[in-house]
């Protein structure tokens, strides 16, 4: 619907939306593995923090380099062949920052219990990553012509089952060690 009233306007909006959707569920996902993990093996949370941060920047760092990589590797192949990529408007650069920035800022979310000391820790993180997946999801219809509902709920169920994986692994490897 938005599409129809802002035309081009909103097809710009979304001209980053695969990094945006890409590095915000994964920076959700793996920071919500890392809490997960702590919560599972019964660790002390205060190493939720620790971890939690330093995966938001080294793989929030990895994710973006990576798509600079991967967009380089794209543009060069095309070079070389004597065609043209069709996302030539999409600098590397500018897509390595937008998928660091949207994994950072998304990925933060499941922190956020544990630095504002919400109890009980666990508990909440799993309800603000819910939302956060649900939110993020759902942020993509303002860019498609899919409903809030279906793209919110589609983002909840994929993010919410990779959440359980992690939590289920901690689980088992907190029980062996």
């Amino acid at each position: 619907m938005l599409k129809r009233l802002l035309g081009d306007e909103v097809t710009e909006h979304g001209r980053y939306l695969p990094e945006i959707i890409y590095g915000a569920n994964d920076g959700i996902v793996t920071t919500f593995a890392v809490v997960a993990g702590v919560a599972g093996a019964a660790l002390d949370p205060a190493i939720v923090l620790v971890l939690g941060a330093a995966n938001l920047f080294a793989d929030g760092f990895s994710m973006g380099m990576s798509n600079f990589l991967s967009r380089r590797s794209e543009e060069d192949y095309h070079s070389a062949q004597g065609t043209e990529t069709g996302d030539g408007d999409k600098p590397p650069a500018a897509t390595a920052l937008v998928t660091f920035g949207a994994f950072v800022v998304a990925g933060g979310f499941p922190l956020l219990p544990y630095l504002a000391v919400v109890r009980p820790l666990f508990p909440a993180s799993v309800v603000v990553t819910g939302l956060a997946f649900f939110l993020v999801g759902a942020s993509r219809s303002l860019v498609t012509e899919r409903g809030w509902l279906v793209n919110g709920a589609e983002m909840f169920a994929v993010g919410m089952t990779a959440a359980t994986v992690a939590y289920v692994v901690g689980n088992l490897l907190g029980s062996v060690a």
